[in-house]
């Protein structure tokens, strides 16, 4: 796992510019959306490359609704505006307890196959619900299935990327 602990993972994007002394705006994918703030430094990547930059600051504006970031070395508008639509990633290692927990980067990749072996296809992505995450399962089979542990999901290994499920596939007409 030691080649996995200095992973990328997106954890949101700069959205736009907040007033005139360089604070950006944040797009934030992490739950609570303010968890974003507690990680410095950040890991921005503009135009294809990756930029390792330090939070000298953060707020929570409008009742929580905006999140705003003063970044190192960007102290004006003008500069802050080249940030804009840069993706915001963290290292793995960065993580409270990064190989015991799993997060969504981790299901990400993993192959699926029901109880009897029949291969589903790949989790492309995530879909959050309210109620419980969906997994989007991309391949022979394209489905949507409720991230449910011991209902639907029987096993998770991350390690061998591979997900079993309880899940009938319907015939195809």
């Amino acid at each position: 796992m030691s080649d996995t602990q200095d992973e990328k993972i997106i954890v949101g994007q700069i959205s736009g510019i907040f007033g005139v002394h360089g604070w950006v705006k944040i797009f934030s994918h992490t739950d609570p959306r303010a968890n974003i703030l507690s990680y410095s430094p950040w890991w921005l990547r503009c135009k294809g490359e990756w930029k390792q930059v330090k939070v000298l600051d953060s707020k929570v504006q409008q009742g929580g609704k905006a999140l705003v970031a003063l970044l190192e070395n960007v102290q004006d508008r003008d500069i802050a505006r080249e940030y804009m639509g840069c993706d915001i990633a963290i290292e793995r290692s960065q993580l409270v307890n990064p190989s015991e927990e799993m997060y969504w980067i981790d299901l990400i990749g993993c192959e699926v196959y029901t109880e009897s072996g029949e291969l589903l296809g790949e989790v492309s992505g995530l879909i959050e619900t309210g109620a419980h995450d969906v997994l989007r399962v991309e391949g022979p089979h394209n489905e949507l299935i409720p991230f449910v542990m011991d209902e639907f999901i029987r096993s998770v290994d991350i390690e061998n990327k591979k997900i079993v499920v309880d899940w009938e596939v319907e015939a195809e007409q």
